[in-house]
């Protein structure tokens, strides 16, 4: 029986503006207005999880989704990296961030490689595919780096694609079939609730 994997990127916050390794930073006072106003617009679910993060714990709350941890679907482990900005790290190990980027091996940083994310990510999705009691809509609010973890593992996309891929905040990316056989819709933004 097919399998529908409803992903919600959390709203927008100040780590992601600055172009940080997020690490664990909430929502900004932005983010958090712009999650109550799409409160009421998800689809159902059967069941619904989100992210260990502030931000997605606080954006499943904003929105109204009353839903339980899901520690399969934390964000991409970065390691010495997390909390620092992007031109920070670039700037003090350019060695170490074209490795990175070029490699889905490659985890200079300590943390998790891209190829670990995927199939960490993967593996969670295939959980989802279970005969018995498993639900038949999952909603997860999770962080834009297991979104497109997700799309290149039920895809089956080479690695690489996952930097091609552009997930903006409060947007469901939806997966529907089961492992080893997933069809996706993309990135439909969550449009907020009437008289909002």
């Amino acid at each position: 029986m097919a399998v529908r994997v409803m992903l919600v990127s959390p709203a927008m916050n100040a780590a992601l503006r600055e172009a940080r390794f997020a690490g664990d930073a909430p929502l900004d006072d932005s983010g958090l207005r712009r999650a109550r106003a799409a409160a009421g617009t998800l689809p159902a679910a059967d069941r619904t999880v989100h992210g260990p993060s502030r931000r997605c714990t606080r954006t499943a709350d904003a929105l109204g989704v009353r839903s339980v941890v899901e520690p399969a679907t934390h964000d991409w482990e970065l390691g010495r990296w997390s909390g620092a900005r992007l031109d920070e790290v670039s700037a003090s190990e350019p060695e170490d961030v074209a490795a990175w980027l070029a490699d889905p091996a490659a985890a200079p940083h300590g943390g998790e490689s891209l190829l670990d994310l995927c199939a960490r990510v993967g593996a969670w999705l295939d959980s989802l595919d279970l005969d018995g009691d498993s639900p038949r809509r999952v909603l997860a609010v999770v962080e834009p780096a297991v979104v497109r973890a997700a799309v290149v593992r039920a895809l089956e996309l080479p690695p690489q694609a996952f930097w091609r891929i552009d997930v903006a905040p409060l947007a469901l990316t939806d997966l529907s079939g089961r492992a080893g056989r997933w069809n996706l819709r993309c990135g439909r933004p969550l449009a907020p609730g009437p008289g909002r």
